[in-house]
């Protein structure tokens, strides 16, 4: 009986859980260590108590995390909104940021239940580059502020164009200069960091370069500003009723919806890239809004940071090794944690140090790289972009963000609208036009140009048989022309196709075919008349 019990024992087989929950132990640790201080510089950058951040953070890992959606992708407060947060803290109060960020999960849910999650995909890619582009010009415009210890100006072109005079006040003085020199010397080694062996590199390069900045300062006693310390509890206000009166106005209104806008297409495109980076199971974008919603409604009610779904902690939560939505729990854990036992230890960080993240933080949102390859390819998606983040700078988050999707609507219809006019003059007989394509009224001034340039003594057969769509527009301008060049009739104009006759404007047709005897480029259209045509 022992021998047959031994033998059945060793034939248990081990559980294969045991591996994935000491990657995703690991993968834990890793991430809380990036998250850590991210969570405390965009506090601190959006002009909130430092233990707010870790608050999203927390409530990012715990209930967030927990939720169905993305699986590997982590949320807590991000770079990309602390623009819009300053914005909002100053205009209205820290209290009312509460509101603000519960009037937005609220709102997600919503979008959510109504299965919108999917929708943000068709989201110009411009203008979401654009969007971030724009804050990251902002943030490292505002942040080069906070490493030389002196305060930002309220708007974005007075932060850029007030920069020359910065660097010489950050010389000019000795507190400023240290300050400004420490953040200098903590983005030399976030730069500098990946360099290293892979060995020193297992600590992420924002915590190194907090906790180098931090020996230093200590070391060589700096006369640099430290972290402020609420306390946790003290740092968590509860929305009071009074408070949610603020959302009758039109501009609270309008900043509730650009943190819902910006917050779901951030999270939702970082879900997008995630799943680029691992072969687990794919985002569930409905759910994941709804998870994202979920969080942010605990936030505001904690009168916290909004929260997103931040790319540098997901890519650092995939490149650990983590497999299941554990890891992103853990990590939450490890930050209550901290929160709870160790937040007097935020008080010797330095502030430049956290502005000098951020400033690195903000360069990763402007697309340098991909610019030039776009620029080759797309040169109106540049148009595009450029323009959404020069708006954000100009004007503010919203309207510029308004301004980037009207400006990819108007590009999308200009490029739906081509159309191609082949007009062919034999010398004898009537004069053959051809149009193909879409005829929409944004094609139409030059189309009408060439076609009364054509001689009005000679009949024109026009084949409308290539058009695969005719607005109302130009059916109404082809008629006038018609009843122009016969004349007062139509006995000079012959029409082939039935588009013109016929109730509907649209026909479906192949491939449009050259026609002989074609040359020169028609100005405006996609197409070629020949010399006669155009005596």
């Amino acid at each position: 009986m022992h021998r047959t019990l031994r033998s059945t024992t060793l034939k248990i087989p081990k559980s294969p859980k045991t591996p994935t929950l000491r990657q995703d132990f690991a993968a834990s640790l890793v991430v809380f260590l990036v998250a850590l201080p991210l969570c405390v510089g965009v506090a601190v950058a959006s002009g909130v108590p430092a233990e707010l951040g870790l608050v999203t953070g927390i409530v990012g890992g715990l209930v967030a995390g927990a939720l169905p959606g993305s699986s590997l992708q982590v949320s807590g407060p991000a770079a990309g909104m602390t623009v819009l947060v300053l914005e909002a803290v100053r205009a209205y109060g820290l209290a009312v940021l509460g509101v603000i960020v519960l009037a937005t999960g609220l709102l997600q849910l919503v979008m959510g239940a109504l299965r919108w999650g999917r929708w943000f995909r068709a989201i110009s890619v411009s203008v979401v580059e654009g969007m971030l582009a724009g804050i990251g010009l902002v943030l490292i415009a505002g942040q080069l502020y906070a490493m030389a210890g002196t305060e930002a100006p309220a708007t974005g072109l007075d932060k850029i164009a007030g920069l020359p005079g910065l660097l010489v006040d950050a010389f000019s003085s000795s507190g400023a200069r240290a300050s400004f020199l420490l953040g200098l010397g903590t983005i030399a080694v976030l730069v500098f960091w990946r360099r290293l062996p892979r060995q020193v590199r297992a600590v992420p390069a924002p915590l190194a370069a907090v906790a180098v900045a931090t020996l230093a300062s200590a070391a060589f006693a700096l006369p640099v500003a430290k972290v402020e310390v609420h306390g946790l509890l003290d740092s968590v206000r509860l929305p009071q009723a009074g408070d949610f009166a603020e959302l009758a106005g039109l501009g609270v209104i309008g900043t509730v919806l650009a943190f819902t806008l910006i917050a779901s297409a951030e999270s939702l495109f970082s879900a997008a890239a995630v799943d680029r980076m691992h072969d687990g199971p794919r985002t569930q974008y409905d759910k994941e809004l709804m998870a994202q919603g979920a969080g942010n409604t605990l936030c505001g009610l904690l009168g916290a940071l909004p929260m997103t779904a931040v790319i540098v902690r997901s890519a650092a939560n995939v490149q650990a090794g983590a497999r299941t939505k554990a890891s992103r729990i853990l990590h939450g854990v490890w930050l209550l944690l901290f929160a709870a036992l160790l937040p007097a230890a935020l008080a010797v960080i330095p502030l430049p140090a956290l502005a000098a993240v951020l400033v690195h933080a903000g360069c990763k949102l402007v697309p340098v790289r991909a610019l030039a390859a776009l620029w080759r390819d797309h040169r109106g998606e540049v148009l595009v972009l450029t323009v959404t983040a020069v708006s954000i700078v100009a004007v503010s988050m919203f309207e510029g963000v308004l301004i980037g999707l009207a400006l990819a609507v108007a590009k999308t219809a200009w490029d739906a609208s081509h159309i191609r006019l082949d007009v062919t003059d034999k010398g004898a007989g009537p004069i053959q036009a051809r149009l193909s394509g879409n005829a929409t009224f944004l094609r139409l001034p030059k189309l009408l140009d060439t076609l009364e340039s054509l001689p009005h003594d000679r009949p024109v057969e026009l084949d409308l048989s290539g058009l695969q769509h005719l607005d109302h527009a130009c059916r109404t301008a082809l008629e006038n022309w018609a009843a122009r060049h016969g004349g007062g009739g139509a006995e000079r104009v012959k029409v082939t196709s039935a588009v013109m006759s016929g109730a509907t404007g649209r026909v479906m047709a192949g491939e449009p075919k050259a026609v002989p005897g074609v040359s020169g480029a028609v100005p405006g259209v996609s197409g070629a008349v020949s010399e006669k045509a155009r005596e």
